[in-house]
């Protein structure tokens, strides 16, 4: 007998990942337990239904994007949940934020080193580039079975190093790829990092005045370019208390930019100080007032964090774009079709300020996700987290097409 794969949810749709290895004994886990990105806010009930929520399962979360976790509080309360340190802090702050904190302990496999016994199973987790911090890929042994799941990926980021030297050794004799086509079939960009530094540090030396950035705050590979481009050309990065929360919780033993370092500032605005008050965090908000910056007083050509959530208090300290300025989104284009992120633009475009879109896509290209499949060579691939796979298989070997909660025993 074999190990059993069904993809739950994910065949067919980008994001509300929900994989499950099921071996011969009974034993069962669950990659990721998602949120669909079309969920209406507040809907509940939103697993799939073809998971069995009766029996047994353990849980492991390869990174803090809501479309791989954020169906943790559905699930029941006795199976464990795994993932990485960075990854449960920042699952926490996103929950703490929104209003809705996780109510349940994650375990983290910080401490471990080495693959991690789960009942029959073995499991490894390897450390990858993609916009979230703390991205793995995990590799399933059981039941003479191996099962490489990609979780989202890519090899521009500022960690693509680690993706090339995987694909350069990488895991001998894998069953089954199961692999992710976010951007098959489009044309997202997908430049590095570097060169993104590079465009940002070109626009900051041609604007007089302050540049606002749309970015998002756990995308830390964005925060570290910011920073450096801001560093390269003698401005500040300004960040709000969400940012240096995220930064201040994860950048202990690492050479990440956090509050105190120089050129970095915490502007600390009445709405956040307000909402982290609630949570009873006014220790950390004096913390951050150490480091911090009124809006009134940020610097005329500083880099300045920029949200929806942010531009009343902005306005009412006067913190307001001028045509000397300029605002960058700096995330996927698509979201401008939402008041969320197209309110910012257009709160800048008003008052004349330059407008670009700055970014660099955080999952792999079509020629990379079709390099590392041929890396990997496994025996068959699964494709998973894309829109485009019916249209875009060729070149990724034998290609095992599954519908959302077929099962499939592994050969």
């Amino acid at each position: 007998m074999s190990l059993t794969l069904t993809v739950h949810r994910g065949t067919q749709q980008i994001g509300g990942s929900c994989i499950e290895i099921a071996h011969p004994d009974g034993a069962r886990l669950v990659l990721d337990a998602g949120r669909p990105l079309d969920a209406p806010a507040g809907a509940q009930g939103l697993l799939p239904a073809s998971l069995d929520l009766s029996r047994p399962a353990t849980v492991l979360i390869g990174h803090p994007h809501q479309d791989h976790h954020g169906l943790v509080a559905e699930l029941p309360s006795d199976w464990p949940v795994w993932t990485g340190a960075a990854s449960a802090e920042l699952i926490a702050i996103t929950g703490e934020v929104s209003g809705s904190p996780l109510d349940r302990s994650l375990s983290t496999w910080a401490s471990r080193t080495g693959p991690i016994s789960i009942g029959p199973f073995t499991v490894t987790r390897i450390l990858t580039d993609h916009s979230a911090f703390d991205a793995h890929m995990l590799l399933v042994e059981g039941a003479g079975r191996r099962i490489l799941y990609t979780g989202d990926f890519r090899r521009h980021g500022r960690k693509g190093k680690l993706v090339d030297a995987l694909m350069a050794r990488p895991p001998s004799d894998v069953d089954v790829l199961v692999i992710e086509g976010t951007n098959l079939g489009t044309d997202k960009s997908v430049i590095t990092e570097d060169a993104l530094e590079h465009d940002f540090t070109a626009l900051f030396e041609r604007t007089a005045g302050r540049v606002f950035v749309a970015w998002s705050g756990q995308n830390v590979d964005r925060t570290v370019t910011l920073y450096r481009a801001a560093k390269r050309t003698g401005r500040t990065l300004v960040v709000d208390l969400y940012v240096a929360d995220v930064m201040d919780r994860i950048a202990e033993g690492t050479r990440l930019p956090r509050p105190g370092f120089p050129g970095l500032q915490v502007v600390v605005t009445a709405g956040l100080r307000g909402l982290y008050a609630k949570r009873g965090c006014d220790s950390f908000v004096a913390r951050m007032a150490r480091y911090g910056v009124a809006a009134r007083a940020v610097p005329s050509d500083a880099v300045v964090m920029l949200r929806r959530s942010l531009i009343r208090d902005y306005t009412r300290a006067g913190l307001t774009p001028t045509s000397d300025d300029a605002f960058v989104h700096s995330m996927w284009r698509g979201y401008l079709g939402t008041p969320h992120h197209a309110e910012p633009l257009e709160w800048c475009r008003t008052a004349g300020a330059a407008v670009e879109c700055l970014h660099t896509s955080g999952h792999a290209g079509p020629t990379d996700l079709r390099a590392f499949a041929a890396a990997v060579a496994a025996k068959a691939v699964v494709p998973v987290h894309g829109e485009n796979w019916d249209v875009e298989r060729k070149g990724f070997g034998v290609v095992r097409r599954l519908i959302d909660g077929e099962r499939w025993a592994v050969q």
